[in-house]
């Protein structure tokens, strides 16, 4: 059974028809040597997409003027792969002039908020406790699920955005979270439905109300022109973010069922959300460069000669392998226009810059099969 990058390669494309050469290069060199603005890298959890965004950074780092490195994952992982602290503000990465890192908290405040209102619009008691009438707009537009999330990343992109980096990598929260993310655009559209919709039919009776409750005037529309605003950045985004010039997603998969099951569930749903996607990257392959069948023959070769407890340890080592390269398989024959990279399982962790720069040349040089 083949396992390598070309090995695989080689028979999806004898079933196809196809020629080898046909087959999209099995690295991350198409990102690097592309314009993209945007880079998502999500997955399952737990198969490595901190690792992956740093290592893909790392190599951009070295042909773009300047590349941060966001965290959407609310358990956020980059300041433990760097071996460094990093906050809401962007740091810079210890032993680099041009790479970024930021870890943002992914909920929103509401004081901070009203306070935003108070300071944009300029009206007098708005700050602090606020009125009767924006109250009421505060309560209906909090219950509104993930409004939260919808403004902090719409005000996190308004920062990113004055900031002017040449590349943008979003290390993404597991599959669930990250999906939701990119279905803002239509969950802020539809809750901005519900809130107009009820200005609309009670504004005569709210106006009077906050009158009464010594609402300032102008209140409630600071605060519905602050979430308008939140609106426009949205759709300004997602229109890049459709951009397959400006965006792209790199889904990371470890070669498991599980894994393999949620990497084919995100990439239907980034089509569904017109977001590009072409390149997948497998973590922690058992020798991706070889192959399990000639390795299985080699011990049955010198299994006589080798202790009992040897032959167990291997045994297993082979049976893991085996079900590896059935999966691998399976990625090249259901995604045969896609870059695929095999990165190899180390005998060790990969934290710390060095270690990071290290590894990500795997991104742009795949072992070479044996």
């Amino acid at each position: 059974m083949a396992s390598s990058s070309a090995d695989a390669a080689a028979v999806v494309a004898k079933n196809d028809g196809m020629e080898e050469d046909d087959f999209p290069e099995a690295s991350l060199r198409n990102i690097i040597e592309s314009d993209l603005k945007w880079i998502f890298v999500g997955g399952k959890g737990g198969v490595g997409k901190t690792t992956t965004s740093c290592c893909l950074a790392i190599q951009l780092a070295k042909v773009r003027e300047s590349v941060l490195i966001i965290s959407t994952d609310p358990a956020h992982n980059l300041s433990d792969a760097f071996g460094q602290k990093f906050g809401k503000e962007p740091g810079k990465v210890d032993g680099f002039e041009n790479l970024f890192v930021m870890e943002i908290d992914p909920s929103f405040d509401w004081e901070e908020m009203n306070a935003m209102v108070a300071r944009s619009g300029s009206i007098p008691g708005a700050e602090g406790e606020g009125g009767g009438l924006q109250s009421m707009l505060q309560e209906l537009t909090s219950s509104i699920p993930g409004i939260d999330e919808i403004i902090s990343f719409a005000e996190l992109m308004k920062q990113v955005e004055q900031m002017d980096y040449s590349t943008v990598v979003f290390d993404t929260a597991p599959t669930g979270h990250t999906l939701r993310l990119l279905s803002f655009p239509s969950t802020l559209e539809g809750a901005f439905g519900k809130i107009m919709a009820f200005k609309n039919k009670f504004s005569g009776l709210m106006s009077q109300f906050g009158g009464m409750m010594g609402q300032p005037p102008g209140a409630e529309d600071a605060l519905l022109g602050k979430l308008d605003q939140t609106r426009d950045t949205i759709e300004k985004v997602n229109k890049q973010f459709r951009d397959p010039q400006a965006t792209t997603f790199v889904c990371v998969c470890i070669a498991e069922f599980l894994s393999i099951y949620e990497t084919e569930r995100l990439v239907q749903e980034l089509a569904k959300f017109e977001i590009d996607t072409h390149n997948i990257v497998v973590n922690q392959v058992l020798f991706p460069d070889k192959d399990a069948t000639e390795m299985s023959a080699w011990h049955e070769k010198t299994k006589a000669t080798l202790p009992g407890e040897a032959n167990e340890i291997i045994s297993k080592f082979l049976a893991r392998k085996r079900m590896q390269d059935k999966y691998i398989n399976q990625v090249f024959d259901l995604y045969e226009d896609f870059h695929v990279v095999l990165m190899p399982l180390l005998d060790h962790e990969v934290r710390g810059v060095k270690s990071l720069r290290r590894f990500s040349e795997a991104l742009l040089t795949p072992p070479e099969n044996e």
